[in-house]
Parts: C-alpha cells; sequence; structure tokens
C-alpha cells in the first residue's frame, strides 16, 4: 500500500472512531451506558457492521474510557492554563475555580447540545464504571496540583470532614453541569444564563461550603442513657 493510501486509510478509520465515540456519549448521556447495547451505537454512528465498537474499541468498558479520555485531554490543557495563573495563592475561590471553570469552558466551547455532563452523571453514579472517571481524574498533573493547593488552604479541616466535603464538592459539579446540559438540550429554562455565569454560582456555594463552620453532633452511649432511664 502506497504511503497516500495508508494515510487515506488511517484518516477513514480515525472519521469511524469519532463517529463511534460521539454516538455513545450521547445514547449514553439519554439512557445509561447498561441500556445501550454496541449493536444500537454502531447503527446512530451509520455503521453497517454491528461489530463496529468491538473492533475499534474492544468492550463497552473500553469505549466509556475512550470517551472520558477524550474530553480529559482537553479539560486538562484548560486546567493547566489556570494553575500556572495562580501558583502560589492562599485562597480557596483561586482552587475551586480551577476545579470548576475548566470543565464548564470545555462545555461552553463545545455548542450546544452537549452530552459530556450526562454522561459523565451517569458513569459516576454506576459502581462498575465510576473508577474509570475517577482513575482519569488521578492521572491529570493539574488536577492533583489543584488538590494539594485547595488541601494547604484548609490545614485545620479534620480529615473526615475535608472527604465528606470533597465528596459533596464532586457531586455538586457532577450533577448542576448534567442538569443545567439536560435543560438546554431541552430547551427549559436555566438559573444561569452562560457556562460562565453557572461556573460563578458553583464556585460560590463548594467555597461556602468548604469554608462552613463545623458543628460535631455528641456521640450518644446507649449504656448511659440506659443507666440515667
Amino acid at each position: 500500500m502506497t504511503m497516500a493510501g495508508r494515510t487515506a486509510r488511517a484518516d477513514r478509520v480515525n472519521a469511524t472512531r469519532e463517529q463511534i465515540l460521539t454516538a455513545a456519549e450521547q445514547l449514553f448521556a439519554e439512557h445509561g451506558v447498561f441500556a445501550v447495547s454496541n449493536r444500537q451505537v454502531s447503527e446512530a454512528a451509520g455503521q453497517g457492521n454491528n461489530a463496529a465498537v468491538g473492533y475499534h474499541f474492544g468492550t463497552k468498558t473500553d469505549l466509556v474510557r475512550a470517551i472520558a479520555r477524550k474530553h480529559a485531554e482537553q479539560i486538562e490543557r484548560l486546567r493547566l492554563e489556570m494553575v500556572a495563573e495562580i501558583e502560589g495563592s492562599t485562597e480557596v475561590r483561586d482552587w475551586v475555580a480551577c476545579l470548576v471553570c475548566p470543565t464548564t469552558e470545555h462545555l461552553a466551547a463545545l455548542g450546544s447540545p452537549t452530552w459530556y455532563a450526562r454522561f459523565g452523571a451517569q458513569v459516576m453514579t454506576d459502581p462498575a464504571l465510576r473508577e474509570i472517571m475517577i482513575d482519569e481524574a488521578l492521572a491529570s498533573p493539574s488536577l492533583l496540583q489543584v488538590l494539594d493547593g485547595l488541601n494547604r488552604c484548609l490545614p485545620d479541616l479534620p480529615i473526615d470532614v475535608h472527604l465528606e466535603r470533597g465528596d459533596m464538592a464532586r457531586q455538586l459539579m457532577v450533577h448542576m453541569c448534567a442538569e443545567r446540559e439536560r435543560a438546554l438540550a431541552e430547551g427549559t429554562a436555566t438559573p444561569r444564563q452562560s457556562w460562565h455565569d453557572a461556573a460563578a454560582g458553583l464556585i460560590d456555594a463548594i467555597v461556602g461550603m468548604w469554608l462552613a463552620p463545623i458543628h460535631i453532633t455528641p456521640m450518644i452511649d446507649p449504656q448511659a442513657e440506659e443507666n440515667r432511664s
């Protein structure tokens, strides 16, 4: 095969893979990962061969990972730029912005409709697949820098509270972005006019959560209660 022939074939393969990724992302976002078959993905991608998904990506888990990785690369680039601008900051808001804005800016750049936020929400609520999103996140050098910067701003926060609020922050980011994306796709009203404004609201809420006072409920000793009665 000539060089031109190899290039043309590679272009066709890349185009097919992109069509499959786009179709799978939309179907997974709207219906859930395990409610969608590889055959449905192939048909939605315009592939006459129902084995196209398996041929290009392997298992459904591999396909989910490929979708996550495609977006993660672009989000990583945006976050690296933000981290470079705030290096050494001691402000919680700066680091929270680095968590939120790369994703919202990426969603804004994709145009409308988008499916990535809803895809992420579907995957994160599935015990068998959420590790894929977590693994991709932990592979991000910039995200690790952000978490380290945030930790330095909150040295007195007890570890159990820190972990709990980290979970809360992740839930807010995942599901609020998914809800906004769904509303935009359906043409219904949203609380904020733009992804930029939505990011500002998310940052306000998450910063407030991280800095909220801690009220510890005293543990009740059942035996002591019984003795008093």
